[in-house]
């Protein structure tokens, strides 16, 4: 592994925390990892911007050298269909971005999405999450929730919403399950209020001593890879 920090090379010992935040498509997973990152010091990385905005980097370079990216129109085309990019193009993403960061916590927003993702994320990291949490919302909220949020997006129908609800409860239900065993999974009822959830939220990351902690850090849309 390429350590996150200098300091940790040949140490054998993880000093960055790593939190996992998964769930469905209108889950919340941004609005509650905003609300982690404010309370509780965590710098979160959005793995679907990570991803966006690797793709929009690489056709700017594209269209200053009259290129031909095979790599970004992989990447829009899976995103587009709801699918998964391949795990080593992911989690190098991750990987890189939290070296580039003065930082010690992460939450890693919507990653893991199979059991693929978890092993290849040990393997290149040669870390583990300090535990998962898991917002799980009912597939007729996250409907209502998608069809109502009216931001323009072509993939706002219920056929591809319901196709990516399928896929992602086929795809992620083995690394649920995964990290269940581990007793690393933390599940919160994702289809009550926003505040209602947060309250669920802050039981579980309140055990630990991250009640007082320095400024948050959001990289959310920004990450410059």
């Amino acid at each position: 592994m390429e350590s996150l920090k200098e300091g940790d090379k040949g140490s054998g010992k993880q000093k960055v925390k790593i939190v996992f935040v998964i769930g469905s498509p209108g889950s919340g997973k941004g609005t509650q990892c905003e609300r982690i990152a404010q309370q509780f010091g965590y710098t979160h990385l959005s793995v679907s911007e990570l991803l966006r905005q690797e793709t929009i980097l690489v056709l700017e370079l594209v269209y200053k050298m009259q290129l031909i990216s095979s790599k970004s129109s992989m990447i829009q085309k899976i995103m587009k269909e709801g699918k998964l990019v391949p795990s080593d193009v992911t989690v190098r993403l991750i990987q890189q971005a939290m070296q580039g960061m003065d930082s010690d916590k992460f939450l890693i927003d919507g990653f893991p999405r199979n059991e693929e993702n978890v092993k290849t994320f040990e393997n290149i990291t040669k870390m583990e999450p300090e535990f998962v949490l898991y917002l799980d919302c009912p597939q007729d909220e996250m409907e209502r929730r998608l069809l109502s949020r009216n931001e323009g997006r072509e993939d706002d129908n219920i056929e591809t919403i319901r196709k990516q609800f399928k896929f992602f409860m086929e795809s992620t239900l083995p690394a649920v399950e995964y990290y269940e065993s581990k007793g690393k999974l933390r599940k919160v009822d994702a289809g009550k209020s926003i505040d209602e959830v947060f309250e669920s939220i802050k039981a579980i990351f309140s055990q630990g001593k991250d009640n007082k902690v320095p400024p948050s850090r959001h990289y959310c849309k920004c990450v410059i890879l």
